[in-house]
């Protein structure tokens, strides 16, 4: 994995990363994430997979429904969000991959490896934002901390 600062200022920074053949998305963007100690960050990403894993949400049964992806893919949308959960950094991404056959593939991208290269800009919000586990809707979601503006 490769990174480069490329904006710092107002309290926000913004890198450009690159992902190798072969590197795991989940955890090298987890091991920036700490390294930097992000907590309100979004980023976007293009480039190609293999071996994806998406997950499906079903709220109503409170679970995720992994499904496996074995062939190449090329990301056509990958967008995630970087909050506080316990203290840490948590990650959530969600993306559309496309197959050579035309077929789309879409859920929260739990795992995936990369296949050339991959992409990523991520920008950091200058305030932090927590996530907290939210039983109505079955996942962490942000929570607003009494005097912030929402």
């Amino acid at each position: 994995m490769q990174q480069q600062l490329i904006r710092h200022g107002q309290g926000s920074r913004t890198w450009s990363i690159v992902l190798d053949r072969g590197e795991e998305v989940n955890a090298c963007l987890k091991d920036f994430a700490r390294r930097e100690i992000l907590s309100a960050t979004s980023f976007t990403a293009s480039g190609t997979l293999q071996d994806a894993v998406l997950g499906y949400l079903d709220a109503e049964k409170n679970a995720c429904h992994p499904r496996q992806v074995a062939h190449p893919t090329q990301v056509l949308s990958l967008v995630g969000d970087i909050a506080l959960r316990n203290g840490k950094p948590h990650i959530r991404m969600r993306a559309v991959l496309g197959g050579s056959d035309g077929n789309t593939f879409d859920g929260h991208l739990l795992e995936a490896h990369v296949r050339q290269q991959m992409e990523v800009i991520m920008t950091e919000a200058p305030v932090q934002l927590h996530k907290g586990y939210d039983a109505d809707a079955g996942l962490a979601l942000f929570k607003q901390h009494q005097g912030e503006v929402g």
